[in-house]
């Protein structure tokens, strides 16, 4: 008899609970703050140039080999208006092959990739699989349209690279004050 009411009240609890599915195309759920989508390049607003030197670190890391970059001489950087030495010419990353390891945001040393946690990543299904192939103008794309995008870096890799951070900024402050 005990078990017949334990039965019942369980059955009353969740049938008072409420529903715990959202209704997906019309409702999304709140994704988490760390939430891994898929790799995206970061634009660096106000030298007006990709964060990305083509160095080609995360294509080496990358344990699926879904990434390819190709880099080419940096004429702002002659012209003194940069700090990179070269910029990334050709970059492409299959979706269909990676797997958000997030290995390439670790060994990035230009934090110029980065995992978009929004919902868009998630939706990237494409009929042929071919279409998976994004290059630089579509990972680009998210962060030159949106300065405030929330991209999320690992906090290991805010601590290491703070020191080339505050570098960075202090140089992009001098181009823009032309001050010391």
């Amino acid at each position: 008899m005990r078990g017949v009411l334990k039965v019942i009240s369980r059955g009353a609890q969740v049938v008072a609970r409420g529903p715990v599915t959202v209704h997906y195309p019309y409702e999304k759920k709140q994704l988490p703050k760390r939430a891994r989508t898929f790799p995206y390049l970061i634009w660096h607003h106000d030298l007006n140039e990709p964060n990305c030197t083509g160095c080609g670190k995360c294509a080496a890391a990358c344990p699926v080999d879904c990434m390819s970059t190709t880099l080419t001489k940096n004429p702002a950087h002659a012209a003194g208006t940069s700090n990179h030495k070269s910029v990334i010419k050709d970059f492409y990353i299959d979706f269909g092959r990676c797997m958000r390891c997030n290995i390439c945001v670790e060994v990035c040393p230009f934090d110029a990739i980065a995992m978009l946690p929004l919902w868009e990543g998630h939706e990237q299904t494409k009929y042929d699989r071919r279409e998976l192939v994004m290059d630089l103008d579509d990972l680009l794309a998210p962060s030159r349209a949106d300065v405030e995008l929330p991209f999320w870096i690992p906090e290991t890799i805010l601590e290491k690279t703070e020191k080339e951070r505050v570098n960075r900024a202090e140089f992009a402050r001098q181009l823009a004050g032309g001050g010391d």
